[in-house]
């Protein structure tokens, strides 16, 4: 839809203030950005939902910032109960999941407070925690691991918190938990399923004895499922253990081949490190017939498949078109492609550092894509 003169007039005055201040870069953006914040003031939406607008917009500015010299490296998110005390049996196994996500190449990232947190962050050390605070009145103290950080980032509010928690993460661990853990977890679940964000690791651990998630997999199974509120492939969006151990290797695995992927037009991309065999791409085609439009799956260079990107071009693309609704079988999918017989042996496989440069997440979710609102990762990027 074109802009209205008044609209297009303002505009060009805030492109080219941006362009006296010497600002290049996503200029158009930016000015967009301005653009909307005079619109905002000409709305007359009163002070308390401009004070809301500033805040949240700054808390946003200065995450991403923050985050900004670390997007290089894979990150996972840990949420569990902050009344975890430190002799508690899944006390003990988050410091054993932070530590071996931590040696495995992984940065953890918490809420920062007591309890589950702090241990996440007491295995993981200080330099590969992530602190992502939020301010309340009762029960949320910084832990003593990330306190005084640079990496620790205040928030007001929660819908801010989350974007980055999601936003900024490769893997979702939820230990045992109240209120917080569960919501975190089911909005995870939901983008997740929905499309609207890319898939990747949900992880449900609990200390051996513990049977937290196998009572509330029956819960899923028994009132979601067996109603047809949820399929039975949405279960499969998430893995449940008491190792540690178990639950970072399950992360490493579902990053062993896959590493991302992005839509152009029609066409979904699978970026992947080892192509499927003749044999194996038929095999796939005939077992996901039904999420692939028109059945047919080609393997296409970056070249091919990307035209004018320059993401891990090294890397072969797995081409077809997504029906955009089976987002539990895309993720079959992409298990299926994480233990391809072809596949060399799997290694360590730590996320490397610095892969696809500092400047942007080997994820690719450093960016909003621009269809169908916000989103963390879909169409367009």
């Amino acid at each position: 839809m074109p802009m209205r003169p008044a609209d297009h007039a303002v505009f060009e005055k805030c492109t080219g203030f941006l362009r006296e201040l010497g600002i290049d870069n996503d200029r158009e953006i930016a000015a967009e950005m301005m653009q909307s914040i005079i619109k905002l003031v000409h709305d007359d939406p009163g002070r308390g939902e401009m004070k809301l607008m500033m805040r949240s917009f700054k808390e946003l500015r200065y995450a991403f910032k923050i985050f900004k010299p670390y997007r290089g490296r894979r990150k996972i998110s840990m949420f569990g109960s902050a009344r975890t005390a430190p002799d508690n049996s899944n006390y003990i196994s988050a410091v054993e999941f932070g530590r071996l996500s931590a040696q495995a190449g992984f940065m953890v990232i918490t809420g920062a407070g007591g309890g589950i947190m702090a241990a996440g962050h007491e295995g993981a050390g200080i330099a590969s925690s992530f602190g992502v605070a939020i301010r309340l009145p009762f029960e949320q103290r910084t832990n003593a691991v990330i306190e005084g950080d640079q990496k620790l980032i205040h928030f007001r509010y929660f819908f801010s918190r989350k974007l980055v928690f999601v936003k900024e993460t490769h893997a979702i661990v939820l230990y045992p938990g109240g209120f917080g853990t569960h919501d975190e977890g089911f909005e995870v679940l939901t983008l997740v399923q929905t499309g609207r964000c890319d898939p990747l690791p949900i992880v449900l651990i609990a200390a051996k004895g513990d049977d937290y998630w196998q009572a509330w997999d029956q819960f899923v199974r028994r009132q979601l499922m067996a109603d047809g509120l949820i399929s039975p492939e949405d279960t499969g969006l998430y893995f449940i253990t008491d190792d540690p151990r178990a639950g970072v290797e399950h992360i490493q695995r579902f990053y062993r081949n896959y590493h991302s992927l992005r839509y152009i037009k029609d066409d979904l991309i699978l970026r992947i490190r080892h192509a499927p065999t003749p044999a194996e791409l038929a095999a796939l085609c005939d077992e996901f017939a039904d999420i692939i439009v028109g059945g047919t799956m080609l393997v296409r260079s970056s070249i091919e498949a990307d035209m004018d990107t320059a993401l891990v071009p090294e890397m072969p693309r797995l081409m077809f078109r997504f029906d955009r609704r089976s987002l539990a079988r895309l993720r079959l999918l992409i298990d299926r492609l994480n233990t391809l017989p072809s596949l060399p042996p799997m290694e360590s496989e730590a996320p490397r550092s610095g892969e696809v440069g500092a400047e942007v997440s080997d994820r690719n979710v450093g960016h909003i894509a621009e269809e169908e609102g916000i989103k963390l990762a879909g169409p367009g990027i």
